[in-house]
């Protein structure tokens, strides 16, 4: 169907037209472009808005895309938005009104930017720029019937369709858990909102009705997930036009105040190694890839034999952002390694039995279970609640290793060799995470109040 969003988005190529200036007191602002400050993982577009004739107040346009999000470097989509923008400008000039029937301006500025005949333009198309309300819109004549508007498809359908288009896209885990959340809130409107049959009919405020239940019942963090993953489903069903926009763009994220594993102090971590060396070995040479290596618990419970290199003494694997990295084994743990050239390379390093072997329990399933062994082997035993764990020890050694540093260097220079060892993508972040765990102390200042 052509509209007058063609003459926008015509191949760049083509790039002649509208090479007049339009002199009319404008009726909108200036159309400007959206860059997401360089993210090229986010959508790119123009926007404007114009004026409402039954308001005669500016109203926001829906954002113009093109084809610029397909394009992967900045360069190209910046020079794609700049002619969007350029055309844009020029049509409003010459009188576009996206409230309005445009068939005669369209015609006009067709004929004068194509090769292509008169009779391309048919059908019963809507003149105006997408996303406006249809209230304003006013279609053209036609010889054919009107089509139809497509009917809404149905709530669980809709649902059901986006999370089917998530998979490959998310973790394994981030569509379980999309799956559980959007079960959730089936099941909260069967019981509370029998009226809302089709997705069209889920709106921001019943949405919201929904967030605000579960986070009185269980906390702001878990109202937060709720809203991402609500929010991510409507992304892809505004995506695929099975619905006008997300709803949830606008629905606020609320603070909360993140928790994080307590560092175990020198005495308590010593104390732990040499109770575990005693009643559980394999227990300490995973906590060892923890603090040693300063892996996740997650990280190890991915590891393979194949991932172990022996002969350069480094290990392989898949870091929180998905990236395959490379780390250096200290020697120390290099030591306390079995025989691993005796085994078969797609083992599990860890298992429940023991070093080297097959499992077929999921991933969550793996770090649960460490999680739970630790908890009645250290954590029982010794009297820790839930502020310590098996992540503490990645904070404990990190702060250990800092320390130890920061001694004979100066801290830029003690942080710089750190991030290399913890992997730390910049050295912001590592700042940032030396703050949380209070690895940074100040040396005694007890001078300064005398």
């Amino acid at each position: 169907m052509e509209n007058i969003l063609n003459l926008i988005t015509l191949d760049v190529q083509n790039e002649h037209d509208l090479e007049h200036d339009f002199s009319k007191k404008p009726n909108f602002s200036e159309p400007k472009i959206y860059d997401a400050d360089g993210d090229l993982e986010k959508r790119w577009y123009v926007y404007f808005s114009y004026k409402d004739p039954k308001t005669g107040r500016l109203k926001r346009m829906k954002n113009i895309y093109g084809k610029v999000n397909s394009h992967k470097t900045k360069e190209a989509r910046y020079y794609l938005l700049s002619v969007y923008k350029r055309r844009l400008l020029r049509l409003l000039k010459a009188g576009y009104n996206p409230f309005e029937n445009n068939t005669e301006l369209y015609k006009k500025h067709h004929q004068e930017t194509t090769t292509s005949p008169p009779s391309l333009i048919s059908g019963s198309p809507v003149e105006s720029v997408q996303g406006v309300d249809s209230e304003y819109i006013k279609p053209l004549r036609s010889t054919k019937p009107p089509q139809k508007r497509q009917k809404a498809m149905e709530l669980k359908a809709a649902i059901d369709f986006a999370l089917k288009l998530k998979t490959n896209v998310v973790s394994d885990r981030t569509l379980s858990d999309y799956r559980n959340q959007s079960g959730g809130l089936l099941k909260w409107l069967d019981k509370n909102r029998k009226d809302i049959k089709t997705i069209d009919e889920l709106t921001k405020g019943v949405i919201v009705e929904f967030l605000n239940e579960i986070q009185l019942k269980t906390s702001a963090r878990n109202r937060n997930n709720f809203r991402t993953c609500f929010s991510s489903v409507f992304q892809v069903l505004e995506d695929n036009e099975v619905v006008r926009q997300n709803p949830i763009k606008n629905v606020t994220k609320l603070k909360t105040n993140p928790k994080r594993n307590k560092t175990y102090s020198q005495k308590q971590q010593r104390e732990i190694f040499e109770y575990l060396e005693k009643e559980d070995p394999n227990l300490l040479l995973f906590i060892k890839f923890v603090s040693y290596n300063l892996l996740r618990p997650k990280e190890v419970c991915r590891l393979r034999i194949k991932d172990i290199n022996l002969d350069d003494g480094t290990l392989q694997f898949r870091a929180k952002n998905k990236v395959l990295k490379t780390k250096l084994i200290p020697s120390i743990l290099m030591e306390e390694l079995p025989d691993l050239s005796v085994m078969e390379g797609d083992l599990l390093l860890f298992t429940k039995d023991g070093i080297g072997g097959k499992w077929k329990a999921t991933l969550e399933s793996r770090r649960g279970y460490f999680t739970d062994r630790f908890k009645k082997v250290v954590k029982d035993h010794f009297g820790f609640n839930e502020n310590h764990g098996l992540y503490s020890f990645r904070h404990t050694f990190i702060t250990k290793l800092y320390r130890s540093l920061v001694k004979h260097a100066s801290p830029f220079s003690a942080k710089s060799y750190l991030m290399q060892i913890t992997g730390h993508s910049s050295m912001a972040a590592l700042e940032k995470y030396l703050r949380d765990v209070d690895a940074e102390l100040p040396k005694d200042y007890s001078n300064l109040l005398k």
